[in-house]
């Protein structure tokens, strides 16, 4: 029998590290060549590490949130081939990179690993590490520390006087030390949860949630992104009245090609008004104080998925009419709500679009999806009364929310964007004039 470590591979792209968002697997599984062992995540894209040869699973690498540098031991798999931890090793650096995104199963991986170098054979009975990241099977099982020939938990005399000063039974402490050792940590934590208050009442009780997956890179990003960019906010009401009148029109006339949202509509405006305000459609490198504006429109859909915000992108959306552009929100939203956008589908947009429907409210202030310099935020469509040329009618009324980084774009030109966007969907013929 011999043991194969999987590591975390390159994931490329200059990727670090990546999350555990799920374990495919349990200590004692048996599993087959190429059979899924976890769900990793790296820029809000999630891929599967399959298992590189058939075997039993003996140990795992971390918990479900935890993040793990590239190179760092994974899991370990009990295999029948005999060979030696130099081979193991030689071995597993010969292998392709095994990732692959969720719904590109079938699809190989464009980025090679790094070669790793010899995997070292796990440290066997009483040559234990407290650095080791894995807990083999039946490790600790109990939750009590190995015991000394006289029957003592493992622990230094000045452990054993701090836990008897605080009242502590060290059989019932786990030692996370070389071979059980129980440490100074170790009772401090111990104590640490005796005291801990318990919930007055059972109706108050508190469950704790640990921030992980896409909604810990969200809260990540968002954080930076309000950290980093001076955000200032630009709010105009829009008559869409006309508007829906033609989407209501060619919705009934030409059902055959597709059903129209507000969206297709919304991007063919920005898309308009962009050619005159390039600055907007751009990214900016603030630590290398470089702006990046893009001819292309790469624009990003906010989008709800029950794992939390996503932004997949509509590339070049100034090539596509309103039914392209329809059909490729819809195969973007399904993909992204069934996790299987691929990271280049969730990566690129160079201005975003941020929109809640019918909940949309009346104003919002949305967050720049950094490192772009602008967002569009669609408000809900409200029928109110308003004036028309002396008389007070009933009009559809929509606001547009928008967010702009101040560094690179001021208000007057804020402004003058808006006001072309707004004057697009105002007078809808006019998106079909180039």
């Amino acid at each position: 029998m011999a043991r194969r470590v999987v590591k975390l591979p390159d994931i490329g792209e200059g990727t670090a590290e990546a999350e555990i968002v799920g374990w495919l697997v349990r200590i004692g599984d048996i599993v087959g060549e190429d059979d899924p062992l976890a769900e990793v995540m790296t820029d809000k894209a999630t891929v599967e590490i399959p298992a590189p040869v058939a075997g039993t699973v003996v140990a795992l690498g971390g918990k479900v949130g935890e993040k793990l540098a590239v190179g760092s031991e994974l899991v370990v798999l009990e295999t029948e081939a005999e060979a030696s931890g130099a081979e193991v090793g030689e071995a597993a650096a010969s292998q392709p990179n095994p990732l692959r995104a969720r719904g590109e199963r079938e699809h190989a991986d464009p980025h090679p690993p790094a070669a790793s170098r010899p995997v070292p054979p796990l440290p066997q009975a009483g040559e234990g590490s407290a650095e080791s990241p894995l807990r083999l099977a039946g490790e600790g099982g109990s939750g009590r520390s190995p015991k000394t020939g006289e029957g003592k938990p493992l622990a230094a005399p000045a452990v054993r006087n701090r836990a008897r000063d605080l009242g502590i039974d060290l059989g019932a402490v786990r030692g996370t030390g070389p071979e059980g050792r129980i440490t100074h940590s170790d009772v401090l934590a111990y104590a640490e949860a005796r005291e801990r208050p318990a919930p007055p009442d059972a109706g108050d009780e508190v469950e704790e949630v640990p921030l992980a997956g896409l909604r810990r890179a969200i809260a990540a990003h968002l954080a930076e992104a309000w950290r980093r960019i001076p955000h200032f906010a630009y709010v105009e009401e829009v008559d869409v009245t006309a508007l829906e009148e033609l989407r209501a029109h060619l919705n009934e006339t030409r059902a055959a090609r597709g059903h129209l949202t507000l969206l297709p509509f919304v991007m063919r405006a920005i898309v308009a008004a962009l050619r005159a305000h390039p600055h907007i459609n751009a990214r900016f490198d603030g630590d290398a104080g470089i702006l990046r504006r893009y001819r292309a429109a790469h624009i990003g859909i906010a989008t709800q998925t029950p794992s939390g915000l996503t932004v997949p992108v509509v590339r070049h959306a100034e090539r596509l009419d309103l039914w392209q552009a329809a059909a490729e929100l819809a195969r973007l939203a399904e993909a992204a709500r069934a996790g299987k956008a691929t990271r280049a589908e969730l990566t690129g947009s160079t201005i975003t679009i941020t929109s809640l429907g019918a909940l949309g409210g009346l104003v919002a202030t949305p967050i720049i999806n950094h490192p772009e310099v602008a967002i569009v935020g669609v408000n809900r469509i409200v029928e109110r009364p308003v004036a028309r040329g002396g008389q007070i009618v009933l009009r559809r009324m929509m606001n547009l929310s928008s967010s702009f980084d101040h560094r690179i774009v001021d208000g007057w030109e804020a402004a003058s964007f808006i006001a072309k966007v707004k004057s697009h969907l105002e007078q809808p013929a006019t998106l079909f004039i180039d």
